[in-house]
């Protein structure tokens, strides 16, 4: 146990002892424990194997290669349809932790085995990514809008993309375009 995370895991929160639990299962799998994005991640000679975190709902073992695992228990989860390598395993309640903790274990043990090997999921690239035609034309009028965007880093380029695209109006299209215009331009990502 890492004591710089066990602010953690102290905190008053819904899902305190689901976390304690987790937190048991996956260090009894040699994996070492640090904080990274305000959670506990667990890693194998510093490669981000796994980590815990919370919602509303549920609790959850996000795995960061999840998407390589074999899912045998049927009991992974893409979050949203834009995330490519990581899966969750969600919980409701300690009953659930504790019913599948050896199949937790399993899970655990196989992301380590793949980290292990370097085996990871194929990231799409970004130029596979659709580009809104709202966005194309913007583009295709303004050089200096279309060189700042191609200086962006790829999960900035990205990042844009798919918050544009997953508009349905084109209307609501435009204007998240227009609203970020000068983001782009400065070098900053939707998130900056």
């Amino acid at each position: 146990m890492n004591p710089e995370v066990d602010w953690f895991f102290n905190k008053k929160t819904k899902w305190q002892e689901e976390y304690s639990e987790l937190r048991s299962i996956v260090l009894s799998c040699g994996l070492s424990e640090v904080l990274k994005w305000g959670c506990p991640c667990y890693t194998n000679d510093k490669s981000n194997v796994l980590l815990i975190h919370g919602f509303k709902d549920y609790c959850a073992l996000l795995f960061m290669q999840g998407a390589l695992i074999k899912d045998t228990a049927k009991i992974l989860v893409q979050q949203t349809k834009n995330v490519q390598a990581a899966r969750q395993i969600r919980f409701s309640n300690i009953e659930d932790i504790l019913k599948l903790e050896s199949t937790i274990k399993a899970y655990i043990k196989e992301a380590i085995e793949l980290d292990k090997a370097g085996i990871k999921v194929e990231l799409k690239k970004t130029k596979e990514y659709k580009v809104p035609e709202e966005f194309q034309t913007v583009l295709d009028d303004m050089p200096e809008l279309d060189t700042a965007f191609k200086g962006l880093t790829p999960g900035r380029q990205r990042g844009y993309l798919l918050y544009f695209s997953s508009a349905k109006q084109a209307k609501t299209r435009e204007a998240r375009i227009e609203k970020y215009l000068q983001k782009i331009l400065d070098g900053k990502g939707i998130n900056d």
